[in-house]
């Protein structure tokens, strides 16, 4: 049977739809090694806490890739699979089942040929979703043939059933009604009316700002923003770390939005002279997100701009965010010491937390108090005590990191090292007995120990204190469903190989072929937007402060003799680990010499 052949809803299908046990796709999971008999034993005890199925929960820690989980399905239970991703079903089609029916369900309508109706399932053994389809059938005379599909092929059916354009338009409908009827419309809202907030609750701005929170997290957008221009307000998302125009609406509706906003932030209404930070959680497509709230003046108004923190995210696996072979190791061995200082090193944006609260989720058990000093506090971790600067109250870096060595620590970790006092904290803390995780502003890791000294720390003291420096980039991944290999243009190839060439046979990775060197890039699909790239990556270099670089720190730091050290060590650098990266086919050439430009 090919994968395209439909298959009828006889009797004997239904019956192994109702009676397919999810042991059994566990058991081509784990057959196929995709999933670890230890993974299993883990799922079935949280399982049984939380009531959830085993399978939903493999798909929601994105253990197994929910297309290889639901071919897994299909493989058991003897319906073809049907892959949604980048698919287009026309409207007419997508409207025999709505779209609350839907999602609820986790149906969709895939196909229709006079009266036989394809309908794709998440999860083909849901009695529930087969007597609403069994009723849609029956009311419209359909022969309903069956399909399974993954949670993403469905998710990519419910962006079709309305695009942001369409729903904002819809919302900016309902508001010229009500403008029309009231002279209290969005346009002539004044924020010294008593009444400001209940009606920014009520005003269909309430929906165009929920729109637009949910295309971003559907997108994949890291921030939003929301930002008056001359033809009205601008609606931005940052995608893989670029910012995209999605829509711009009315310049009438700017100050409304800004204002819901606001209330949902607790944020002053009335306050539109100063800048304004908060933040609020919500739960959209069954994940629940939280947004860091940012609102500046600007000459006439204000622009706001959220930052997405999906708390539905797995930041555990250091592999994931792109860490491997040596640098693996060594973050890993890292933590597992008493004492030491370990630092981050980057320029803003490079995914310095991500890193930190997976570095910390390796040491995060009962036995460990972990505490935390952030500006602000970017994700809440279950397990790790975390607490926030704030500068008007007296709490900095410096006083919180002594009031922090009074809750009895063993880990302890710093957003960021900005003066002389909290930099010899964080030193005298992992003198100590404590494990220090900190981030400094550096263009690479070499420069962390003259920024340090600059802050009037003691070289010996340096030297003692600090157990790894890790710098890092993060670059946009090339997409998977697009992805080619191509030929490098000359000039950037022989930068390549020029960077490469130095590199010892300690520091070549063995999964490369050093004579048979490729390259890739994504040529543009559905699935990316066009343009090749789906999501982002680490690209790093790893400094273990080891004895000859404690003596080397104490001696001054001389940048030659730190280099040649660096590369017995087998280090690779910011651009050299980028390439490699390039080379396996995780990103491009392109991307990398972008984001290591100095």
């Amino acid at each position: 049977m090919s994968a395209d052949t439909p298959v009828q809803p006889t009797e004997d299908v239904v019956t192994k739809m109702k009676t397919t046990s999810q042991k059994d796709v566990l058991d081509i999971l784990v057959e196929k090694k995709l999933l670890k008999e230890d993974q299993l034993a883990v799922l079935r005890t949280e399982a049984g806490k939380s009531g959830v199925s085993l399978i939903r929960l493999i798909e929601q820690k994105k253990i197994v890739p929910d297309d290889v989980l639901a071919r897994a399905l299909s493989e058991v239970i003897g319906i073809p699979y049907a892959d949604l991703e980048g698919k287009k079903i026309p409207k007419t089609i997508l409207d025999i089942i709505p779209r609350d029916l839907s999602q609820n369900y986790e149906i969709t309508p895939i196909a229709r040929d006079g009266s036989t109706l394809t309908v794709g399932m998440v999860d083909p053994t849901n009695f529930k979703a087969m007597e609403a389809l069994d009723f849609i059938a029956r009311k419209n005379n359909y022969h309903v043939v069956y399909k399974v599909i993954s949670a993403s092929g469905l998710r990519n059916i419910f962006k079709q059933y309305s695009s942001l354009s369409s729903e904002v338009e819809e919302a900016l409908a309902n508001s010229d009604e009500d403008r029309a009827e009231s002279s209290t419309g969005i346009e002539s809202l004044n924020l010294e009316d008593k009444g400001m907030e209940e009606v920014v609750k009520t005003a269909p701005v309430t929906k165009m700002v929920s729109v637009i929170l949910k295309h971003a997290v559907e997108g994949g957008a890291s921030d939003i923003h929301i930002e008056p221009i001359s033809e009205g307000s601008r609606v931005r998302y940052r995608i893989d770390g670029e910012l995209h125009t999605s829509i711009i609406l009315p310049p009438y509706v700017h100050s409304a939005i800004v204002a819901r906003i606001k209330v949902l932030s607790n944020l002053k209404l009335d306050e539109t002279r100063i800048p304004q930070d908060g933040r609020f959680r919500t739960t959209l497509e069954g994940k629940t997100i939280d947004l860091r709230v940012s609102t500046l003046p600007l000459m006439n108004q204000e622009k706001v701009v959220m930052r997405i923190l999906d708390m539905s995210q797995n930041f555990l696996d250091l592999v994931k965010l792109g860490f491997m072979g040596r640098d693996l190791e060594l973050l890993k061995e890292s933590v597992k010491k008493s004492k030491g200082l370990i630092l981050v090193t980057e320029p803003t944006g490079s995914g310095k937390s991500t890193t930190l609260y997976s570095l910390m989720s390796l040491i995060n058990t009962d036995g460990i108090n972990i505490v935390t000093l952030e500006d602000p506090i970017e994700y809440y971790i279950e397990g790790i005590n975390q607490s926030q600067v704030n500068p008007d109250v007296g709490m900095t870096f410096a006083s919180g990191l002594r009031a922090i060595l009074r809750q009895d620590p063993d880990a302890i970790m710093v957003g960021e090292i900005r003066d002389s006092e909290t930099a010899e904290l964080a030193v005298h803390s992992s003198l100590t007995g404590h494990i220090v995780f900190s981030t400094l502003h550096t263009n690479d890791s070499f420069g962390a120990i003259p920024r340090l000294i600059d802050m009037k720390m003691e070289p010996f003291l340096l030297s003692s204190s600090l157990a790894l420096i890790e710098a890092q980039r993060l670059v946009r991944r090339i997409c998977e469903y697009c992805k080619e290999e191509f030929e490098l243009p000359r000039d950037m190839k022989q930068d390549v190989q020029k960077e490469l060439e130095t590199l010892g046979e300690k520091q070549w990775p063995k999964d490369i072929d050093r004579n048979n060197i490729k390259f890739y890039r994504g040529k543009g699909c559905t699935r990316c937007g066009g343009t090749g790239y789906k999501g982002r990556l680490v690209i790093n270099e790893v400094i273990k402060i080891d004895e000859i670089f404690q003596n080397l720190i104490v001696n001054g730091f001389p940048m030659d003799q730190v280099r040649a050290r660096a590369k017995e060590q087998g280090i690779l650098l910011l651009r050299q680990d980028g390439f490699l990266k390039a080379i396996r086919g995780l990103t491009t050439v392109e991307e990398v010499l972008r984001v290591t430009q100095t």
